[in-house]
């Protein structure tokens, strides 16, 4: 029998983290949940907001829940609308932005390792995503 229990996660009962640029994001599925072998989580983008540039230490999918923005992967833009699922494999540059002017945008997105790093483009920094949820609740 395992010492992990099962966890039933009410994303409108947990506090969303400032991201930037107009995002926020709630951990869902974490290390404190009990993961051993991928994270999740949503990220909310009010109208126009992007998140800059980034890559991954380990393949990421995202399922777009609401809202109509640009996938920006690997150099190459692609409208996505809700429904839509994306595959980013380790060490692609990528990002997500909002392309309305009036409503906001939602994204479920998993990371292959609960050790996943983001990795700035721009900066060449890198942080755990574990350290990205422990930012200020917004």
């Amino acid at each position: 029998m395992s010492d992990r229990k099962a966890v039933i996660l009410r994303p409108s009962e947990i506090p969303a983290r400032v991201r930037g640029g107009g995002a926020k994001t709630i951990p869902l599925v974490t290390r404190k949940t009990g993961a051993r072998d991928f994270i999740n989580g949503i990220t909310i983008f009010e109208p126009n907001a992007a998140i800059p540039l980034h890559s991954h230490n380990c393949d990421e999918s995202v399922l777009m829940l609401e809202g109509n923005a640009i996938a920006e992967i690997d150099g190459v833009r692609h409208e996505v609308t809700a429904g839509d699922v994306t595959f980013i494999p380790a060490n692609i540059p990528h990002r997500f932005i909002n392309r309305s002017d009036s409503e906001g945008m939602k994204i479920l997105w998993t990371y292959a390792s609960i050790d996943a790093t983001r990795t700035l483009v721009e900066t060449g920094d890198t942080r755990s995503i574990d350290e990205e949820h422990k930012a200020p609740i917004a």
